[in-house]
């Protein structure tokens, strides 16, 4: 695995040491108390041997109580907000407001639509999520869109990646924040994303351990189910985790949150 020499830089970046020592004080990390639906029979390092457990959701999650899910381990979560240029998830208000409330950090993701130019998408996304101090960075979801009824094209790497640099300057001008990309195996390998420089990942590989699956390449966050069991979230729900450990959480934190 190599994550440490992302994780390392992002330490850099952190704030000093009584900041830091007081941020310790402060941020909790629970235990997950989780299952999966239909688990993986992992090799390598599995999933549960990391200590920072989080998930994401969008307007599939209707019922979660965010008290109970913090307390069950979900010391992070990625809310859906928008999509393509004209699509606002109809959960992201109530799921934001009330993560905040329940003291899960959060941070809002964006669904690239491969048939709008990046700029009004990176607009449309900036017009409908609040800049909150200690959000996590925001997220540009990239992905293959096969079953879109409006949008299938695969255009070529290098396009998508002046795309993804288009969406994450004006994002990142905004916020305060270079955006996290989340992206998925074939994307990630046909569109070449490793060669965006300075992007940070969050990969998703649900038979494998990133690290065998995406080449060794550096990640921060990995989405291991889509099948999770979460106490407090009605259903099924997508179930992550960070690389490092508490202590690395803490400074990431540090470094990275808005």
């Amino acid at each position: 695995m190599r994550t440490l020499p992302l994780l390392l830089a992002l330490f850099l970046a952190a704030c000093g040491g009584t900041s830091r020592q007081a941020q310790e004080e402060t941020i909790t990390v629970t235990s997950s108390n989780f299952s999966d639906a239909d688990p993986t029979d992992w090799t390598g390092r599995s999933p549960d041997r990391y200590p920072v457990h989080g998930v994401d959701l969008s307007r599939f999650q209707t019922q979660v109580d965010w008290t109970t899910a913090r307390a069950n381990g979900v010391n992070f979560a990625f809310i859906k907000a928008t999509e393509g240029g004209d699509m606002v998830d109809p959960m992201f208000e109530s799921h934001w407001r009330a993560a905040g409330r329940a003291g899960v950090k959060r941070g809002a993701y964006h669904f690239f639509y491969h048939c709008r130019p990046a700029a009004e998408q990176a607009r449309w996304f900036i017009r409908h999520v609040p800049k909150v101090p200690g959000a996590l960075p925001p997220v540009l979801d990239m992905e293959w869109t096969p079953t879109s009824p409006t949008c299938t094209i695969r255009r070529d790497g290098a396009t998508i990646r002046d795309e993804a640099r288009i969406f994450m300057e004006i994002v990142a001008r905004h916020y305060g924040q270079r955006p996290i990309i989340y992206t998925t195996v074939d994307f990630y390998e046909d569109t070449e994303l490793w060669r965006l420089g300075g992007a940070e990942f969050w990969l998703r590989s649900v038979a494998g351990h990133p690290g065998e699956v995406y080449g060794g390449k550096d990640w921060s966050f990995w989405q291991y189910t889509s099948t999770g069991v979460v106490p407090g979230i009605a259903g099924k729900v997508d179930i992550n985790v960070f690389a490092g450990s508490k202590a690395n959480w803490v400074r990431w934190l540090g470094a990275r949150a808005l």
